[in-house]
C-alpha cells in the first residue's frame, strides 16, 4: 500500500478477479450476439456458453478463495446496509470494494447468468441444437428449460447488463473511476485498507482452479444418457 498525496493506493481487484470480469463480459457479448444471429452461429453460442459456465464456476471458488476483496464475506451486505446506502448513508468501507448495490448486482449478475448456463446445458431448439444434459430429465423440464433461456432469462440478463452499464456510467461521472480500478486493479482512497493478495501464488492458484472448472464443464459438455 503506498500513500500519495493523502490517499492510500489500495490493490483491491486481484488480476484473476479482472480477468474474469472482462473474460465474462466478451463470453456474454458473443453470446447475446450467437444467440440473436442463430444457424451456423449456435455452434458458437455452445462454445461460449460453456466458455462462460466455466468462468462462473471459478468466479464461485474465488469467492472463497480469492483476494480479500474477491471474497463474497468482503460484499454480503444485510438489507440494513442496503437501506441505509440507498437513503445516501455510505461508510468509508463501502469505497474499497462493492458497495451495497453493486453487491446486489454482482450477486444477482451471477446468479442470472448460472441460471441461464444451466437452463442452456437442458435447452432443445428441436431442429439441430441441444444441450449435453436433455436426455437426462423428462421432455416437460427440457420445454420448461428452453423457454425459460430463450424468453424469460435472455431478457432478464439483457435489463440486468443495462442497469449495470447505466450505474457504472453514473459513478464514473461522480468520479468514482470503476472501469480504472478493473483494469489496474488499484484504488486511491482516502481510508487506510488492507490490499488483496495478488502475487504469483496467488495467480497461480487461480489459474489451476480456472483449469478445474474448465475441465468440469468439458466433461459435462460430453455426458450422454445410457440407452435404455
Amino acid at each position: 500500500m503506498n500513500n500519495t498525496a493523502g490517499l492510500n493506493k489500495v490493490r483491491v481487484w486481484d488480476l484473476p478477479t479482472r480477468f474474469f470480469h472482462w473474460a465474462l463480459a466478451v463470453g456474454v457479448i458473443g453470446l447475446g450476439v450467437s444467440g440473436t444471429v442463430g444457424g451456423n452461429a449456435m455452434v458458437w453460442h455452445f462454445r461460449l456458453g460453456y466458455t462462460v459456465l466455466a468462468l462462473l464456476l471459478f468466479r464461485l471458488v474465488w469467492g472463497v478463495a480469492g483476494g480479500r476483496w474477491s471474497r463474497f464475506g468482503a460484499f454480503a451486505y444485510g438489507p440494513q446496509s442496503l437501506i441505509g446506502y440507498l437513503k445516501g448513508q455510505s461508510q468509508p468501507a463501502h469505497e474499497v470494494g462493492h458497495n451495497p448495490l453493486g453487491a446486489l448486482s454482482v450477486f444477482a449478475m451471477l446468479g442470472l447468468l448460472l441460471a441461464q448456463a444451466g437452463s442452456g446445458l437442458l435447452s432443445d431448439d428441436e431442429i439441430a441444437f441441444a444441450g449435453p444434459l436433455t436426455s437426462f430429465v423428462s421432455n416437460a423440464a427440457v420445454g420448461l428449460a428452453t423457454r425459460f433461456h430463450t424468453e424469460v432469462g435472455k431478457w432478464m440478463l439483457l435489463g440486468l447488463v443495462a442497469l449495470h452499464l447505466a450505474a457504472i456510467i453514473f459513478y464514473q461521472r461522480r468520479q468514482r473511476k470503476l472501469v480504472n480500478a478493473m483494469l489496474h486493479g488499484d484504488k486511491a482512497l482516502v481510508i487506510d485498507a488492507p490490499s488483496s493478495r495478488d502475487d504469483w501464488r496467488s495467480r497461480t492458484a487461480a489459474t489451476l482452479i480456472l483449469a478445474l472448472c474448465a475441465g468440469v464443464v468439458y466433461w459435462i459438455s460430453g455426458l450422454q444418457a445410457p440407452a435404455l
